[in-house]
Order: structure tokens, then sequence, then C-alpha cells
């Protein structure tokens, strides 16, 4: 790949898409999801109700969260790797 769409381009764009489809199928879960949802607590903090904007708002927060969490981490490891390596 080019170095314009490659590398970490490539894992943030890749991460983007991931939480804006997690978004998209908490909103139509939401929409079109059977009448027993019950609300859900997002982080223990906030109660949503089982709205699509509701259950939109859950998925992005916590898939967006966990996968960024992790991908900060291999960022780190990745960057003192690269240092290590440099010397």
């Amino acid at each position: 790949m080019s170095g314009q769409f490659g590398g970490r381009w490539f894992v943030v764009a890749l991460y983007g898409v991931i939480v804006a489809i997690t978004g998209v199928v908490g909103a139509v879960l939401g929409a079109v999801g059977p009448e027993s949802l019950t609300s859900v607590e997002l982080l223990g903090l906030v109660e949503l109700q089982p709205t699509p904007l509701g259950l939109a708002i859950y998925g992005v927060v916590t898939v967006g969260l966990i996968l960024g969490v992790l991908l900060g981490l291999v960022a780190y490891v990745s960057r003192r790797f690269d240092a290590e390596q440099a010397e």
C-alpha cells in the first residue's frame, strides 16, 4: 500500500468505520428490536432508554472506548518498540 493509505491511517480509518457501524446497528436495533428491551447503563453512570438514539450512543461509546483503549495500547507499545530498535 502507498504511504498515504497504509499503516496508522488505515488502522484509524478502520476504527472509525467499526465505531460507525456499531452506531448504525444500535439505531436499527432500537428501531426494530423487540418491545421487551430494557434500558441499559452506559459505563454504570447514565441510564439510556432502548430508543434508536439511546442504543446508538451506547454502542458507539462502549465499542469506541474499548477499541480506543486497545488501539492506544498498541500505539504505545509500537512506539516503545520502535524507539528500542533505533538505539
